[in-house]
């Protein structure tokens, strides 16, 4: 099965907001709280309500950074 190219945008975002939200939300958690027995817990609690926020937000912004660099790269 293979997603129509219509769709790459949002793909794109979907797939790299989870892969940022999940490395992000493991390092914070780590370094503020430490790894323990809940960690798991805690970091899925908080990839839940971090990537609602995430998402979107690189939808939005994704053209406009690909636009910078694309004027500041030769």
């Amino acid at each position: 099965m293979r997603i129509p190219s219509r769709f790459a945008p949002v793909l794109f975002g979907a797939l790299l907001s989870v892969i940022m939200v999940g490395i992000v939300s493991a390092f914070v958690l780590a370094t503020s709280r430490g790894i323990d027995a809940e960690f798991p817990a805690q970091w899925f609690r908080s990839c839940l309500t971090t990537w609602p926020v995430a998402f979107p937000t690189v939808l939005l912004v994704a053209p406009w950074v690909r636009r910078v660099v694309g004027r500041v790269t030769a």
